[in-house]
């Protein structure tokens, strides 16, 4: 009984702060890094190898989406929040469902997946700033 109220107590206040994240990730975008066309296209077909899974209203997704944005990165996004095959995904892939996980590629096709935003955020920086 407690639990549930419990349960009851959270999904309410998540559908109520909706809004507000949903609305301070659009705004707080930041502008993107502005790179030499061969720059960018060298950068976008490294993309091309990573995925990002997310929660649209996750604080932590939103603050690696944002550093995406600020480094013009344009990795693609799985919303993995209602979806159960990339649930399924990250449970299988990355032995866990958490988001924000990056799935990285490399040129032998060997995957790596990434847990935990200030991880994430520093390995893009790393490589691509």
């Amino acid at each position: 009984m407690i639990r549930t109220m419990v349960r009851m107590f959270f999904r309410t206040l998540r559908w109520i702060l909706m809004p507000f994240m949903l609305l301070w990730a659009k705004l707080a975008t930041p502008k993107g890094l502005v790179r030499s066309a061969d720059e960018q296209h060298k950068t976008d077909l490294e993309c091309e190898r990573m995925v990002l899974y997310h929660f649209q209203t996750c604080p932590f997704c939103i603050k690696v989406r944002h550093e995406m944005a600020r480094l013009s990165l344009p990795i693609k996004l799985l919303n993995a929040q209602h979806d159960p095959l990339r649930r399924e995904e990250l449970q299988q892939g990355g032995g866990k469902i958490q988001t924000p996980c990056l799935r990285i590629t490399d040129d032998q096709g060997n995957v790596q997946w990434m847990y935990e935003s200030n991880d994430i955020i520093k390995y893009l920086q790393h490589r691509f700033s």
